[in-house]
């Protein structure tokens, strides 16, 4: 995606009836390692953000494209880079048990909470960014 038209808000958002810009991807993997250093730290965890409900993603969504909004494409790239690099390597050092064998939240493990909340979005995302490209006659 061409970085003059990454901050567009014309992609479908994750939300019906919501529209994002490419570059509003960044958070989650952010999210999603805090809460593996709490856990790691035998902190509780506040699911999914503090202050936040699960049925208030679109306003925890807000706030991360608030939180990145000052990033260029290339920033952002970036930390998205690092956060999937940190995640990879932190669930290599998990065992099988530690990621599946028992309850995390409620009834997912902690496997399924990292999956639900990094993989799965950014495929999910991966599709509508390029179905937009195509309707946008976007040159990758």
């Amino acid at each position: 995606m061409p970085d003059s038209r990454s901050r567009e808000t014309t992609l479908q958002g994750h939300a019906r009836g919501t529209s994002m810009s490419a570059a509003d991807l960044a958070g989650w993997n952010e999210l999603v390692l805090k809460w593996l250093e709490l856990d790691d730290q035998g902190c509780a965890v506040d699911f999914p953000e503090t202050g936040f409900k699960w049925n208030e993603l679109r306003r925890l969504a807000r706030k991360f494209y608030a939180d990145y909004e000052t990033l260029g494409y290339a920033g952002l790239g970036r930390r998205l880079k690092t956060a999937n690099a940190d995640i990879a390597r932190t669930v290599s050092q998990r065992s099988g048990e530690e990621l599946y064998g028992a309850p995390w939240y409620g009834k997912w493990t902690k496997g399924r909470m990292i999956q639900f909340n990094t993989s799965s979005p950014y495929t999910n995302a991966r599709g509508r960014i390029r179905k937009w490209l195509k309707a946008q006659d976007v040159k990758r």
